[in-house]
C-alpha cells in the first residue's frame, strides 16, 4: 500500500512573488547596514583593555604636563628638572590618581576635566607611578638634572 505525499510539491511555488523579494532584499540591506553600524560603533568604543602610550616629555620651561584619556598617562613618561612643575589633567569621565608607587608625590582624586600640579623630587632618578583607582595604569617622572 502507498500513502500520499503529505507534502505535495505542486503546491509550493517556485519563485517569489514580486513584493516578497522586496522584502527580502529590504531585510538583506538592513542587516548589513545594522552589522556595519555594530561595526563602526565598536571600533570608536574605549578599548576593552587598558592601553599605555609610548614616548616622552621634557620641557624647557619647568612645566610639563600628563594627560590622562582612555585610562592612560600621555605621555607614559616624562622627563624634567629637578623640581620642575607638572601639570596633570584628566580627560577621561572617572576619577584618577598620579600616585608615586615608594612615595614622593600624589594628586589625590583628579576629577574629570580637572587638573592638579605635583613637585618633581629635587633627586635626580625615575620615579614610576601609578593611578591608584587603577593600578594597571603606570607611567614613570624621570628626573634628570
Amino acid at each position: 500500500m502507498t500513502l500520499p505525499n503529505p507534502f505535495p510539491t505542486t503546491d509550493i511555488p517556485t519563485t517569489l512573488p514580486p513584493t516578497h523579494r522586496r522584502a527580502r532584499r529590504l531585510l538583506a540591506v538592513v542587516l548589513v547596514g545594522g552589522a556595519l553600524l555594530l561595526a563602526a560603533c565598536s571600533t570608536s568604543a574605549a578599548p576593552s583593555s587598558p592601553s599605555t602610550t609610548s614616548g616622552s616629555s621634557a620641557g624647557t620651561s619647568g612645566t610639563d604636563t600628563i594627560t590622562i584619556k582612555n585610562f592612560a598617562f600621555s605621555p607614559s613618561t616624562v622627563t624634567v628638572s629637578p623640581g620642575a612643575t607638572v601639570t596633570v589633567t584628566n580627560k577621561d569621565q572617572v576619577a584618577h590618581t598620579v600616585t608615586a608607587t615608594k612615595g614622593g608625590f600624589s594628586t589625590g582624586d583628579i576629577q574629570p576635566g580637572q587638573s592638579k600640579t605635583i613637585t618633581a623630587p629635587n633627586t635626580p632618578g625615575s620615579y614610576p607611578y601609578i593611578c591608584s583607582i587603577h593600578q594597571y595604569m603606570t607611567g614613570t617622572l624621570v628626573v634628570s638634572g
